[in-house]
C-alpha cells in the first residue's frame, strides 16, 4: 500500500534511495545546479508529498493538447445522464440495419422512456459478452448494470436524424468497471452510425481505442502523478512520478 509506505517514509528520519549502489551520494544542491539528464545517488529525507490522498494522484491525461483533468466523479456522470433523459428516444431511429432496439417506460413517478439499441453482426446479434449496445435515458445503476452482462455500453441520445454522444463530460464509452473520457478541446464528435464500420468487421472486438477513433473521439488515458519533496542539508528538491 504506497500510502502506508509514504507514511512510513515521513516517520523514519533518513530514506534512501537504494538504486546505483555502485555510486557516490551526490548532495541536493550540486543536482540542482547541474544540467539534465544526469543519473545519481542521493540520501535525502521526505519532507512532504502530494497529493495527501492516493486516489487524488489518478488524473486524465490527453496525449493531443497535453491536458491534465480530474477523473469526473459519479454525480457529475448522474447530472449529464439526468439531463439526457428529459429528451424523449426518437421512434425513426429505432430497428435499422445495424441495430436492433427494445423500448420500455419506467413505472415510477418520472415515468421514464428508455431505449437500448443492441449493435448487430451479419443482421445477428451477438453473445452479451461480446455486445455493443447504446442506452437512452437510463439512471447511473442502470447502466452499470448492464455493464456487467455486455461488453461495452454507450450512453446516447437522439437527434432528429441521428443518436449521438452525451456531452464529453460523461464517459463515452464503459467496458466492465472502466470508464472512457474523451477530451472535450479535441474532439470532434461524430454521429453514432459511424460505428456501423466496425459492426461490418469480420469480427467486431469493440476496442476502445477502435471506437474512439470512428467517432472521432480524442481518447483520454489515466495517468498516475504524484510530487515529493526530498531535503538534506544543502538544499531542496522536488521529484514527479508521471505513470500511465
Amino acid at each position: 500500500d504506497l500510502e502506508l509506505h509514504l507514511q512510513r517514509c515521513q516517520q523514519l528520519s533518513v530514506t534512501v534511495l537504494t538504486d546505483h549502489q555502485d555510486m557516490s551520494n551526490t548532495e541536493l544542491k550540486t543536482i540542482t545546479n547541474s544540467t539534465a539528464p544526469q543519473q545519481y545517488r542521493i540520501r535525502a529525507k521526505l519532507r512532504t508529498y502530494k497529493p495527501q490522498k492516493l486516489h487524488q494522484s489518478v488524473k486524465l491525461h490527453c496525449s493531443k493538447c497535453n491536458s491534465l483533468q480530474e477523473v469526473p466523479d459519479g454525480d457529475d456522470f448522474d447530472f449529464v445522464l439526468q439531463g439526457s433523459a428529459s429528451t424523449a428516444p426518437n421512434p425513426e431511429l429505432h430497428n435499422t440495419s445495424w441495430y436492433e432496439s427494445v423500448t420500455w417506460t419506467t413505472q415510477d413517478q418520472k415515468q421514464r422512456e428508455i431505449a437500448i439499441h443492441f449493435v448487430k453482426h451479419d443482421e445477428m446479434l451477438q453473445h452479451p459478452e461480446d455486445t455493443l449496445l447504446m442506452i437512452e435515458g437510463g439512471t447511473l445503476k442502470e447502466i452499470w448494470k448492464l455493464t456487467k452482462k455486455f461488453k461495452c455500453v454507450i450512453p446516447v441520445r437522439s437527434t432528429e436524424d441521428d443518436l449521438e454522444l452525451l456531452d464529453l463530460s460523461a464517459p463515452f464509452l464503459l467496458q466492465g468497471n472502466v470508464k472512457y473520457y474523451g477530451c472535450k478541446q479535441c474532439s470532434t464528435p461524430k454521429p453514432m452510425k459511424s460505428l456501423s464500420s466496425i459492426a461490418a468487421e469480420q469480427q467486431p472486438s469493440w476496442e476502445p481505442t477502435e471506437i474512439a477513433q470512428v467517432l472521432g473521439i480524442e481518447l483520454l488515458q489515466y495517468v498516475f502523478i504524484m510530487k515529493f519533496t526530498l531535503v538534506d542539508e544543502t538544499g531542496a528538491l522536488n521529484a514527479y512520478i508521471f505513470d500511465y
